[in-house]
C-alpha cells in the first residue's frame, strides 16, 4: 500500500490539473480580437471576450460593476498567470454579486460588449478605463499547489520518514541512515487548473 501511494498522489493531481478540459459553454464563440489597450469610440459596442484578475467589485442600485486588471487568455479561456496585462477595465453586469465570493485577486473570465470609456484616478494618475455591459460571465476556482512525490517505493520515505517529515533535502530525499531501504526520489510542485466556481446553492 505504501509503495502505491506516491503514484495515488501523482494521479491525483493529475485528475485535478486537468479538471478544465474544455471551454465553459458561456464562453465559447469568436469575439473581436479587440484588447483594453486598444479601445476608442470605433470600436464602441463590440462584442469581446475578456479575462483578468478581480482588483474590486461594487454593488450599485440594480448592478455590480468589477474592476479587473486584464490577462491573456488560455486555450480553456482562462487568464493567465504572468505580470503582462493590456490594462484594467470597468465590466458590469445586472444583478448582485458578492464581494465575498467575487473577491480581490480572484480569476474571471467574461462576454461583453463594450460601451465606452471611463476616467478615475489611480493615485494622482487620470486613468481611461474601457466600460463593459455583461452578458456572461465565469469565476474561477482558486489554483492550488499540489507536490507530487517520485520514484518514493519505501514506506520509510517522506512523507514516512523516521523522525521528521522533512527527512534528507527538498527537493531530493535521500534513503534511511544509509541503508539502502527502497529508493530515492524527488518531489515537484505542479499547479492544479480547477474549473469554473460552483455559484449556484447545492442541492439537497
Amino acid at each position: 500500500m505504501y509503495k502505491q501511494m506516491p503514484l495515488l498522489i501523482a494521479l491525483l493531481a493529475t485528475l485535478m490539473m486537468t479538471a478544465c478540459t474544455s471551454i465553459p459553454t458561456q464562453l465559447q464563440g469568436e469575439y473581436a480580437d479587440v484588447s483594453p489597450a486598444r479601445v476608442e469610440p470605433a470600436t464602441f459596442g463590440t462584442p469581446v471576450r475578456w479575462g483578468g484578475i478581480i482588483i474590486d467589485a461594487k454593488n450599485e442600485t440594480n448592478r455590480t460593476c468589477f474592476e479587473v486588471l486584464s490577462r491573456e487568455l488560455d486555450r480553456y479561456m482562462r487568464p493567465k498567470v504572468e505580470d503582462i496585462t493590456a490594462g484594467r477595465f470597468i465590466a458590469c453586469k445586472n444583478g448582485f454579486f458578492d464581494p465575498e465570493v467575487f473577491a480581490k485577486g480572484r480569476e474571471v473570465t467574461l462576454v461583453a460588449n463594450i460601451t465606452g470609456i471611463e476616467e478615475h484616478k489611480i493615485d494622482e494618475f487620470n486613468y481611461r478605463y474601457p466600460l463593459l455591459e455583461v452578458n456572461d460571465l465565469v469565476l474561477w476556482e482558486e489554483r492550488q499547489d499540489v507536490l507530487i512525490y517520485r520514484d518514493f517505493y519505501d514506506p520509510y520515505w517522506y512523507p514516512y520518514a523516521w523522525g521528521s517529515p522533512y527527512f534528507g533535502y527538498y527537493p531530493y530525499y535521500r534513503g534511511v541512515g544509509g541503508m539502502g531501504y527502497g529508493r530515492s526520489g524527488y518531489a515537484v510542485t505542479r499547479q492544479t487548473l480547477p474549473g469554473p466556481a460552483r455559484l449556484e446553492p447545492k442541492e439537497k
